[in-house]
């Protein structure tokens, strides 16, 4: 996780400074200074020297009893600016929040960062009231309904390219084959939407469809989540998931009208 300024337009001491931030959202809540030094590759001395600016600063705060390092509130209005500022954010918050009450699943909307995915906003639902992602949370791209959705704007070399080879296994019924892969985003193109059971976490399965801008580029994607049995059964015998792929298209699609596609 240690970071060094590598070309002339770099600064050294920013860099540092960034990386004392990532590594208290590591996450553990608290930090000892040994373990950011030791999460940063940073000496104990200008790790320590940083904590102290960033506590003046407001970016982080000591527990006075423990002297464990944690991120300040301070850092939330910069963090919320962003958020609030960004277009898919002030075109999903709305759609999905009524997805969410609508179903009873959790409802969230994800954008791609490189080579994963980052959540902007989540809605906890009846029947899955356990959030297990918040907006600023990353998720691998080839293990979510979501991350599949947005590597359906890609060609197959441009995935193998960004994901490289092979895929990590986060359960047993993870897709760790790029041909496979290849033949599930097939389908994604072809019917609208992903689905993903299990493959990230035992239990918990989700449904998902991509948001397009203006110029018909996909630029976020949109999930249900909930229990496997209620989003994971293929048969489907009582309609049920055809009836949330329904909801989950028609407020992919109600999202991507706010940002201007056709």
């Amino acid at each position: 996780m240690a970071t060094r300024a590598t070309d002339a337009g770099t600064n050294q001491s920013v860099e540092r400074a960034v990386s004392v931030l990532r590594a208290l959202d590591s996450g553990r809540p608290e930090l000892r200074v040994s373990d950011v030094a030791e999460l940063t590759g940073l000496g104990s001395s200008t790790t320590s020297r940083l904590l102290s600016t960033l506590e003046r600063l407001d970016m982080v705060e000591r527990d006075p009893v423990s002297n464990l390092y944690r991120l300040s509130l301070g850092l939330l209005p910069l963090a919320a600016t962003a958020t609030n500022r960004h277009p898919v954010h002030r075109a999903a918050r709305m759609v999905l929040q009524g997805l969410a009450t609508r179903t009873g699943l959790g409802a969230n909307v994800a954008v791609r960062r490189g080579g994963e995915l980052m959540f902007l906003c989540n809605f906890e639902g009846t029947r899955a009231p356990k959030s297990y992602t918040q907006a600023g949370h990353t998720a691998p791209l080839h293990a979510t309904s979501i991350g599949k959705c947005l590597l359906s704007g890609m060609a197959p070399k441009e995935r193998r390219k960004l994901l490289g080879d092979p895929l990590d296994a986060h359960t047993e019924y993870t897709t760790t084959s790029h041909d496979l892969l290849d033949t599930e985003i097939d389908t994604v193109r072809r019917t609208g939407y992903a689905v993903e059971a299990e493959e990230r976490a035992l239990g918990r399965a989700s449904l998902a469809a991509p948001v397009r801008d203006a110029s018909g580029e996909i630029v976020a994607a949109i999930s249900l989540w909930g229990p496997t049995s209620v989003l994971g059964d293929r048969s489907d015998t009582k309609g049920q998931r055809l009836a949330l792929v329904r909801e989950v298209i028609e407020a992919a699609d109600a999202i991507s009208q706010a940002l201007g596609a056709l």
